[in-house]
Parts: structure tokens; C-alpha cells; sequence
């Protein structure tokens, strides 16, 4: 009887052990999901843009120059060739050695965003700091080719709520992304165009640099999203639905 007993206790103790794991399982998941939840809503609150019109089938291609002049030529070559506009976020030390590859993707009839002076992470910038960046680019590209520009993609996505503030004050929306493709890390063409057109959705923002494999990958993945029906336009047109 005394063996039944704790035999019993024995499998009482491990059926409360199993019950206990399994709440704390899923207090751990409800606590990942809600901590990640917060941090999404934190962000979005912050006011940057992150995609453009999801309700149409518009995507742009977005391509952060501060480096890669030698590609850009054949890039823009391959753009006529297809019929695509894209957006140049041009660095301010970059524009200032390269005016005319500035002025040519103008002339091109592509829109051309800020990408801030110097390649500094704007998180650790003071408001001041940040709209320094912004507005020295701008009047910089200005004097180069007469354009206004209204878009500031921060370098390597860093930015906190002192970047948004100093770039709306300077008549500017943020933009971020929704697919990036690493193209300034990973050198293979294959996988940047996979990045680029897998699963593409209307509203996509593709993040792209002026690099030898993406050159490469440049016609397929403007032939591929095509092929699925999406129109490839400005992320100044991919955005002017939004509020309308």
C-alpha cells in the first residue's frame, strides 16, 4: 500500500511538472508576442514610412547611392532599356564628387531622396545635428540640378524620434523599407534577386545599392515583378495614395 501510495505521489509530481511547463511556455510566447508587439507599435510611432500603397499593385525600387558610381551608368542604361523609374537617395559627399551622375538621373526623369550628408548613424545625432545632414544635401543637390527633394532615407536605417522630428521640420517624410535586399554584403545576384521579387507585395519598397551583382540582377528582377503584374514607379508615387 505504501509503494502504491507514493508510486501515486510520484506520478502526481510529474503530471504538475508537465502542466507547469506548459503554462510557462505559453506565458513566455504571450510575453515575446506582446514585448514584440509594443516594439513594432513604439516604432511605427514614430512616424517613418515603411511601405508604400499595399491596396495597389506598385512597388518601388529604392537605391541609397554614397558609393558604386562605376555601376550606375549601366544601371541607369538598363533602366531606360525597361521603361522604370526609380529613387535615388543620394549621400551629400557623394552628389558633391559625382554632379554629373546627379544631374543624369534627373534628366532621366528618376527621383532623386536625401540620404544625409555624411554616412552617420542618425539614432546618435542630436536634432540638430540630423537636420544638418538633411538640409546641407539638400541644398547641395538643389544647386546641382534645381530639384527639391522631399524624401530622407537615413544611412543604414538608423534613426530614433529626434531624426523624424528634424526631417518633418525640414519639409520631409523618413523612409525605411520593407524588402532589402544586402546587396552591400552579400555579392551573389541570385540572391538578390530572390530578396527582391519572392512573395513581392503591392506597397513594397525595395532597398537596393549601386553594386556589380545588382547590376546583374537588375533586369530580372525588374522582367520578374513585371511578369506578376506590379508596376514599378517612384516611392514618391508609391506613397500618393495613401492619404488620399
Amino acid at each position: 500500500m505504501k509503494k502504491l501510495n507514493v508510486f501515486v505521489f510520484k506520478k502526481w509530481i510529474v503530471n504538475f511538472c508537465i502542466v507547469a511547463l506548459v503554462i510557462l511556455c505559453g506565458f513566455a510566447v504571450y510575453l515575446g508576442v506582446t514585448l514584440n508587439s509594443s516594439k513594432e507599435t513604439s516604432s511605427k510611432s514614430l512616424g517613418e514610412i515603411r511601405c508604400g500603397d499595399t491596396s495597389s499593385n506598385k512597388i518601388s525600387l529604392m537605391i541609397n547611392v554614397c558609393w558604386g558610381e562605376e555601376y550606375l551608368a549601366d544601371m541607369l542604361d538598363i533602366l531606360d532599356e525597361k521603361g522604370v523609374k526609380v529613387t535615388f537617395f543620394v549621400g551629400g559627399v557623394w552628389a558633391a564628387d559625382n554632379e554629373e551622375l546627379v544631374i543624369d538621373m534627373v534628366e532621366r526623369g528618376h527621383e532623386l531622396g536625401n540620404h544625409a550628408y555624411s554616412h552617420k548613424d542618425h539614432d546618435k545625432l542630436t536634432k540638430e545635428s540630423s537636420k544638418k545632414e538633411i538640409s546641407t544635401t539638400h541644398n547641395l543637390v538643389k544647386s546641382i540640378c534645381g530639384k527639391e527633394m522631399t524624401l530622407f532615407a537615413p544611412p543604414s536605417g538608423a534613426f530614433n524620434a529626434n531624426t523624424v522630428a528634424a526631417a518633418n521640420e525640414l519639409g520631409y517624410k523618413t523612409i525605411l523599407w520593407t524588402r532589402d535586399t544586402i546587396d552591400w554584403r552579400d555579392q551573389d545576384e541570385n540572391k538578390i534577386t530572390s530578396r527582391a521579387v519572392e512573395n513581392a507585395k503591392g506597397g513594397d519598397l525595395i532597398l537596393m545599392h549601386p553594386t556589380e551583382c545588382t547590376l546583374k540582377a537588375l533586369g530580372n528582377i525588374i522582367d520578374s515583378l513585371k511578369g506578376a503584374g506590379f508596376s514599378l514607379v517612384s516611392v514618391s508615387e508609391n506613397l500618393s495614395t495613401l492619404n488620399s
